[in-house]
């Protein structure tokens, strides 16, 4: 990897951010589809792909997620992907049956986090919320889990990044077997 390609790389993990104000604006849904194919080809365990993404917008959407996370900031959002999970697609680790729909789910979503950043849209990760009514409310089928709430939309304040609190490199890394 070139210098630049891997300073560009920094500063795109760097500038992603927990949105939590959206602009009105409509994303079209042409980004939207940029956004999905990237976590189409984002990495699972033995290439099972144990997801699938519902994507809702407007009043709708916001009516939808609102049931199932009440908080006043992803009502701002004007449009939503629901990650879902695929239990009896995912592959299950042999030697303690660990069920890898979570770690799958998890890369996806990032692809989609980090996509949407390039294009200049924001989103959130969102799994505090009510899966039962979220899967009712989209008539999900059993064995279908909603896993992450997306809100997707146009940040509604400075592009600028908010200060974020890390833990030191050194705090956890760790070489070698203590």
């Amino acid at each position: 990897m070139e210098l630049n390609s891997f300073a560009q790389f920094a500063n795109l993990v760097s500038s992603r951010h927990s949105c939590r104000k959206y602009k009105d604006t409509p994303v079209d849904h042409d980004l939207i589809r940029t956004v999905l194919d990237t976590a189409r080809l984002a990495p699972s365990a033995c290439n099972r792909q144990p997801w699938s993404f519902i994507v809702l917008e407007g009043e709708q959407g916001r009516d939808i997620c609102g049931r199932a996370y009440d908080r006043e900031w992803i009502r701002t959002a004007p449009s939503f992907i629901i990650v879902c999970g695929h239990h009896d697609e995912a592959w299950h680790r042999p030697f303690d049956g660990k069920d890898h729909t979570d770690v799958d789910i998890s890369i996806a979503t990032e692809h989609i986090c980090l996509t949407a950043t390039t294009l200049g849209l924001g989103t959130c990760w969102v799994c505090n919320f009510d899966p039962a009514t979220l899967s009712a409310d989209l008539h999900l089928p059993e064995g279908v889990e909603p896993i992450v709430i997306i809100p997707i939309g146009y940040p509604d304040y400075d592009e600028q990044a908010p200060a974020r609190k890390r833990k030191a490199l050194d705090d956890i890394l760790q070489w070698g077997v203590k």
